[in-house]
């Protein structure tokens, strides 16, 4: 099994954006989604956003639907998390996960994680 080595993560000003990049050539799971995840410092790991590979149906949770827009390039095998309008409480190491299901109600990843991309947004 092979870990995502996620990209694009900086330090930005509220209010700016970024451009997360996912690896996802090697899924784990037919039929899963890729999600992003995130977990902000002392805190446990959040879902974020999932997008079928198969279909393109997308999820997000409430927390960033309409700031936070996943998306996949077939052609480049990635799947990205534009993420517009950041706030300081959306610092946090941000995951992907080729391995994303629903599961008991709640979203989760299936595969091995990556290192992470850290995300940190300055007032």
């Amino acid at each position: 099994q092979v870990q995502p080595v996620e990209s694009g993560g900086g330090v930005v000003q509220a209010g700016g954006s970024l451009r997360l990049s996912c690896p996802a050539s090697r899924r784990t799971f037919t039929g899963y989604a890729v999600g992003w995840f995130r977990q902000p410092p002392g805190k446990q790991r959040e879902f974020l956003a999932a997008i079928s590979w198969t279909d393109g149906s997308t999820y997000y949770a409430d927390s960033v639907k309409g700031r936070f827009t996943i998306s996949r390039d077939s052609v480049k095998s990635t799947v990205d998390l534009q993420m517009n309008s950041l706030k300081p409480e959306d610092t946090a190491v941000y995951y992907c996960n080729t391995g994303t299901r629903k599961y008991e109600g709640s979203w989760h990843g299936f595969s091995p994680w990556g290192q992470g991309t850290q995300v940190t947004v300055s007032s």
